[in-house]
């Protein structure tokens, strides 16, 4: 078990009165529509320091001793947990150091140092980071702050569940994305221990999932690798005491593609008028993967969205293209005069917008009085894209499918 009572959760409300944020629970009419059920979405994204991390940072800070406190606090994370870190540590007048992966979000970065803490760069995986942050305790006795597997942050993250059930009195399922498994415990606690009924679904990364090999074993597994554009949930093994009460309190966990994360991205962007990072996207990318597995009302946690700019664009695009909303196509025409005016008055008429033309003269295969056209198309949709191809077909052209 994992020895975290209801009366704690609640407690650690209390505490963050005034500091935390009481985030909106907001219907998702589109995504209930594609569900076939209710749908709300809790957004955590528009948590103090763009997260739900700062709940569970600053309970466990704000009950360091005076002797801990003066020796200050060090943790690691890839970005969100190292805001909630230092934004506590900032409002209780606390000296903070936190150790990053490398690659971390520069975003997620200037931030931490925006709230006064010293940003330390480490490896190349968060359990690099993790290391050597544990080394650092050791030598200067600052206090180790671990980003999910102490009662204190488990409590903080478990507000969250609290604030669901208030907000949403009727749900049935809540899912909620998953990394070291602080977020899905809490909530986990603070639903099931009210409302056993309600089923807690946690979700996490396929390409860096250790909770269902976890979870198979029966004791905390590391990967050995991981690969995913989510990084907030990118954790190599759980923790023991997170592990516990996911064991014992929630119902499944899943695992969701990077195409499900990049469509999850897009869709709050266009649909919710949210901004996620692919972490904080992963409930509603299990979702849109798999909408017959929740029983409705379902809650969809969007737990952060501290996004580079630059990474969300690259995300929007990988999600337009899952989504089928882009065709890459290569048609082989005439190099005659009036040949690609043809072409593109053809794309034109089918509905489709032209974003990018390449010219290949020299192409294998190419006989010499024919040109490869690489066509970069927006369309919308699956549906779309194959009409598109279809009619340019009808009209003759010679044409394949591209990268």
């Amino acid at each position: 078990m994992s020895g975290i009572e209801l009366d704690q959760i609640r407690t650690a409300r209390d505490v963050l009165a005034g500091v935390s944020v009481l985030t909106p629970m907001e219907e998702s009419r589109w995504l209930s529509e594609h569900t076939g059920g209710e749908v709300f979405l809790k957004a955590e994204n528009l948590q103090r320091t763009g997260s739900f991390k700062a709940r569970g940072a600053y309970v466990r800070i704000s009950r360091l001793s005076p002797e801990e406190r003066a020796a200050g606090v060090v943790a690691a994370s890839a970005g969100n947990h190292a805001q909630g870190v230092a934004l506590a540590a900032q409002l209780l007048g606390i000296r903070a150091t936190v150790f990053m992966p490398e690659g971390a979000p520069i975003p997620k970065e200037r931030a931490t140092r925006g709230y006064g803490a010293e940003v330390v760069f480490v490896g190349h995986q968060l359990d690099d980071a993790l290391a050597a942050a544990q080394e650092h305790a050791k030598q200067s006795g600052a206090t180790f702050i671990h980003p999910f597997d102490h009662a204190d942050v488990v409590a903080g993250q478990g507000t969250v569940g609290l604030e669901i059930l208030e907000q949403c009195s009727q749900v049935r399922t809540v899912v909620v994305p998953t990394g070291g498994g602080g977020l899905l415990a809490g909530v986990a606690l603070a639903v099931k221990l009210q409302r056993p009924d309600v089923r807690v679904i946690g979700v996490q990364a396929k390409d860096a999932a250790a909770y269902p090999g976890s979870l198979a074993a029966g004791r905390p597994t590391p990967l050995h690798q991981m690969r995913t554009m989510a990084d907030g949930i990118a954790v190599g093994r759980p923790g023991d005491l997170t592990f516990a009460a996911v064991r014992d309190h929630v119902d499944d966990v899943l695992t969701v593609s990077e195409d499900a994360l990049a469509r999850g991205v897009l869709s709050l962007v266009e649909r919710a008028k949210l901004v996620s990072e692919p972490a904080g996207a992963a409930a509603v990318a299990a979702l849109l993967e798999d909408p017959a597995s929740f029983t409705d009302p379902t809650v969809a946690v969007v737990s952060g969205g501290n996004i580079d700019p630059l990474l969300l664009g690259k995300v929007i695009r990988h999600g337009m293209t899952a989504a089928g909303r882009y065709l890459s196509a290569h048609v082989t025409i005439a190099d005659a005069p009036g040949g690609l005016a043809e072409l593109l008055g053809c794309v034109g008429a089918s509905g489709a917008n032209v974003l990018e033309v390449a010219h290949e003269r020299t192409a294998p295969g190419l006989h010499v009085d024919e040109v490869d056209v690489q066509l970069s198309l927006e369309t919308r949709g699956a549906e779309h894209s194959e009409l598109v191809l279809e009619q340019l077909r009808a009209r003759g052209y010679q044409v394949s499918l591209g990268r």
